[in-house]
């Protein structure tokens, strides 16, 4: 064995025993970090949410329900005019008759089965008269 064959296994060697040592020589112990107490915080009043399950529409000249339930910022569907109608039974009587400046509560977020009932209604709903009340506006608003 040459001189540099020596030198390369006692470096191997070294290198070998350096390795053992430290995988069997305990961890340094590492301080504990400072516990800290959390500050005090003041607390506030929280604000109520404002309900934003509802909105209001604003009835204006030319306006059915029809086109109303249409727009995108309401339905984006004309067949949901009937979830219009029942949510306001206390003013319009006859789903064909709204006035400018009535103020129309628009539900945010009807049930699926809400829509379903509603689209269903106005798809089936027949023959209308305007000043009448059709049996099928009473059937669907349960009267």
């Amino acid at each position: 064995m040459n001189k540099i064959q020596k030198l390369k296994y006692i470096g191997m060697a070294l290198l070998m025993v350096n390795f053992a040592v430290g995988c069997a020589s305990a961890p340094e112990e590492q301080p504990e970090p400072e516990q800290k107490q959390p500050e005090p915080v003041e607390s506030k009043p929280v604000e109520p949410v404002a309900d934003v399950s509802t909105s209001s529409y604003e009835v204006v000249r030319g306006d059915n329900l029809w086109d109303i339930s249409g727009k995108a910022s309401i339905y984006g569907n004309p067949y949901q005019w009937p979830l219009i109608y029942k949510a306001n039974s206390d003013q319009i009587k006859d789903a064909d008759l709204i006035y400018p400046g009535q103020n129309l509560t628009i539900d945010n977020n009807p049930s699926a089965s809400d829509v379903s009932a509603a689209v269903q209604h106005a798809k089936t709903r027949g023959s209308w008269s305007i000043g009448v009340t059709e049996a099928s506006d009473k059937a669907y608003l349960g009267q």
